[in-house]
């Protein structure tokens, strides 16, 4: 032994520095799990109202097209065109999602197209104008109460922009192509 007690190990220090990184690393892991099951959630709910969008759009075209139309912001033949090209775009994206296949990409296709929706909603609703957004097909001109119907239709795009953010921020989810595709250590 050294002089003073130097140099000698203390048993219950040793245990405790143990414990401590014992602990750290389940902490670490647990935060992990959760993490990784918010953007699985995040990349499934996005493609799932995505895709319902979309195919209730395709089953009529036309609807989909006058209900463009309403919103005053494009010419009516631009409108049938976005009305018509809208919702394949919508379930494209949805396909990429569910697949975990270009999640990044698509993820922010789809908060390009949600910050649209939330712009030509609020523009709707700033003008007085009293229509159904036509988000999940339909669409048409209501007699009132349409200000309550906006303030929802915002809340929910802006929730899926938020789960398209989380994606963009860190695409990598659970049963997803991208990890196939893509080098594990990019």
């Amino acid at each position: 032994m050294s002089r003073g007690g130097q140099g000698t190990v203390d048993a219950s220090a040793t245990d405790t520095d143990t414990t401590d990184v014992t602990t750290t690393a389940n902490t670490r892991a647990t935060t992990r799990y959760w993490a990784d099951a918010a953007r699985l959630a995040a990349r499934l709910l996005l493609a799932a109202v995505l895709a319902y969008a979309g195919l209730v759009k395709i089953g009529d075209l036309t609807e989909a097209g006058r209900t463009v139309a309403l919103y005053r912001i494009v010419p009516d033949d631009s409108a049938q065109l976005v009305g018509g090209v809208l919702p394949f775009v919508e379930v494209a994206l949805a396909l990429l999602l569910v697949a975990g296949l270009a999640t990044r990409a698509a993820a922010a296709g789809a908060a390009v197209l949600l910050v649209a929706y939330v712009a030509a909603i609020a523009s709707v609703w700033a003008r007085g104008m009293s229509i159904d957004c036509g988000c999940f097909g339909g669409g048409g001109t209501l007699s009132g109460g349409a200000a309550r119907g906006y303030a929802l239709d915002i809340a929910r795009d802006l929730v899926l922009l938020g789960a398209a953010a989380l994606l963009i921020r860190n695409p990598r989810t659970r049963y997803a192509l991208d990890s196939w595709v893509l080098d594990p250590k990019e």
